[in-house]
């Protein structure tokens, strides 16, 4: 096996990394999935009921957040019939 000196690098693979038809990662254009806005809310919760409640979920095999969306999605469907968007700026 014949080694060049002056170069760490095998032939080929420093002819790959200096090549300047090769493209990066930088000029490909990466598009990010759009992400829906969010709002945080917090509340308090007696941590006798977080336990349980965070226990209940994993027992499922679900998590705490999405357990909660799913249950204020149906509040909000069954007492939100027929209502009108408040007017004004804030959401």
């Amino acid at each position: 096996m014949q080694q060049r000196l002056g170069h760490p690098l095998a032939p080929h693979t420093h002819n790959q990394i200096n090549s300047p038809s090769r493209k990066g990662v930088s000029a490909i254009a990466i598009k990010k999935a759009e992400q829906p806005k969010v709002k945080r809310m917090n509340l308090n919760v007696p941590i006798d009921l977080h336990n349980a409640f965070k226990a209940a979920t994993a027992a499922q095999g679900e998590n705490m957040t999405n357990v909660l969306l799913q249950h204020i999605e149906q509040y909000v469907f069954e007492h939100n019939q027929g209502a009108k968007k408040p007017k004004g700026r804030r959401q």
